[in-house]
């Protein structure tokens, strides 16, 4: 296989990536040691996110196939790419994480490019923003929890209903059991 097969087989990819993907973000590094792209891909792969480092002439053609619109100008320097075909929030969330873990706000050792939700092109602001929200599992937890309450009420309001009925049946048989000993 040429270079050029090779080079359309990768754009081929990368452009089913984008189209697949729930969320992805795409990142810059400067000066990011062994250690900490070690333990970033490492948190990122326990997240269900693939990470890699791509050309940009590659991305921007892949983009361009995959009609995204809004990332040709965020191609500028060195750019990884992590995606999730599972979960839009994960990747931001892994990566805004690991950057305030580590203390990275203030400097270009890492930073977040732009991001892709749904097949619609954010900004870093708005992928900070999608970090913080709480994960998907949190979410359900929430909402079964919100679910259950009303029904904990309704029972229980029934149980004390129930519990003064036996109380008044209780009253009247003692009272019969009296008036008639």
């Amino acid at each position: 296989m040429g270079a050029k097969e090779t080079k359309a087989k990768i754009v081929a990819e990368l452009q089913e990536q984008l189209t697949t993907a729930k969320g992805a973000v795409l990142t810059g590094y400067k000066g990011l040691t062994v250690a900490q792209d070690t333990e970033l891909r490492r948190e990122l792969r326990a997240a269900g996110v693939t990470y890699h480092v791509v050309k940009n002439t590659m991305l921007r053609r892949a983009a361009d196939a995959a009609g995204l619109e809004g990332l040709d100008e965020h191609l500028e320097g060195t750019t990884a790419f992590a995606f999730s075909a599972e979960d839009a929030v994960a990747p931001a969330k892994v990566i805004c994480d690991f950057i305030k873990k580590n203390k990275l706000e203030k400097t270009e050792v890492l930073t977040v490019k732009v991001g892709v939700v749904e097949g619609k092109v954010i900004d870093a602001k708005e992928v900070r923003a999608l970090a913080s929200l709480p994960s998907r599992e949190e979410l359900i937890a929430k909402l079964l929890g919100s679910m259950n309450a009303p029904i904990a009420n309704t029972v229980g309001v029934m149980s004390s209903i129930l519990r003064s009925v036996v109380y008044a049946v209780n009253a009247v048989r003692e009272q019969k059991e009296k008036q008639s000993a």
